[in-house]
């Protein structure tokens, strides 16, 4: 069981040009984090430069029978996380992220299962990230994230994501 103030160790690094099991990525996740387990994640893929969650809609209700805002505020910051965290697993970095800023925008009810895909806001600023991380360790990224039942938009999120510099080794 997880205890305040203890991090939960690393996942493993997946081999030099491989990309994570997904399955495996949020089994580990729900040890990391035990709200996931709570969240509704069927599962999670890759789509181009998109990160994809499938998610059900029974424990994120609200008392109307719809989606609950702050379970959809949890998930858009959480996959984001998520998508950085893997990209830079697949380049073999080990790095601490945290989220900078999140905000989110409701356009439509959520009635059924749905889906939440995560996307660079600039589809350039993987590259820059990249360039950043070689030059100073560190970095930014602006994530966007959809949240879809069938072809309805629900909700856009985005995020900042900061990528913290490794932690030195004594």
């Amino acid at each position: 069981m997880r205890q305040p103030g203890i991090p939960h160790p690393r996942l493993p690094l997946p081999a030099a040009n491989q990309l994570d099991d997904l399955a495996a990525f949020q089994d580990w996740l729900g040890e990391a984090i035990p709200l996931v387990g709570q969240l509704g994640i069927k599962g999670m893929h890759w789509q181009g430069e998109s990160l994809v969650w499938e998610l059900q809609l029974r424990p994120n209700l609200n008392d109307k029978g719809t989606g609950f805002g702050g379970s959809f505020a949890a998930q858009t910051t959480l996959i984001g996380w998520c998508w950085i965290t893997l990209w830079l697993r697949s380049r073999q970095r080990a790095q601490d992220v945290v989220v900078a800023q999140a905000g989110q925008r409701f356009i439509a009810p959520v009635t059924g299962d749905y889906r939440l895909v995560c996307t660079p806001r600039d589809a350039d600023a993987p590259a820059m990230l990249e360039k950043r991380l070689q030059d100073t360790g560190k970095g930014r990224l602006s994530l966007g994230q959809q949240l879809f039942v069938g072809d309805t938009l629900c909700l856009e999120a985005e995020g900042d994501y900061v990528v913290l510099p490794a932690a030195s080794t004594p």
